[in-house]
């Protein structure tokens, strides 16, 4: 599988972050406005969270609420895995497969510095990942 550093997928990208205190609404016109799938709550500098197309689809509009008063820190995903820049691309892979999210924010000496997604994912990743989830398949249907 390639190992493509996160670091290079995220040198040229702005850093998306909010507080905790924003609203659904602000945070989803941040995201429309940045053309991202999620922004990482931040505080004093420290990742608390992350806020997902899915956390206002299913914690928001599916249980009813107020985009306008709710805050993020009511429905975001408190203190989500991270990645080190320096791993590779496929273990973030991984890490989004098996734990069924999208977004991975990477974390350097305790701070924010980017966040990698499946989108990125169109590239040599996904080829030797899709091959790599075929050959584990074949084998357990071999040894079964």
């Amino acid at each position: 599988m390639s190992q493509r550093t996160i670091r290079t997928i995220i040198d040229q990208q702005e850093l998306v972050t909010t507080p905790a205190k924003t609203s659904v609404s602000e945070a989803a016109r941040l995201m429309k406005q940045r053309h991202v799938g999620a922004v990482m709550v931040v505080e004093d500098g420290k990742l608390v969270g992350i806020f997902t197309e899915r956390d206002a689809l299913f914690r928001v509009l599916a249980d009813g609420r107020d985009g306008q008063t709710t805050q993020l820190d009511d429905v975001m995903t408190r203190n989500p895995r991270t990645i080190h820049p320096d791993r590779s691309f496929a273990e973030a892979l991984q890490m989004m497969y098996g734990g069924s999210f999208r977004h991975v924010p990477v974390v350097e000496d305790g701070r924010p510095v980017g966040m990698v997604s499946a989108r990125d994912a169109l590239g040599p990743e996904l080829e030797a990942f899709v091959y790599e989830l075929l050959r584990q398949e074949h084998v357990g249907e071999i040894l079964a």
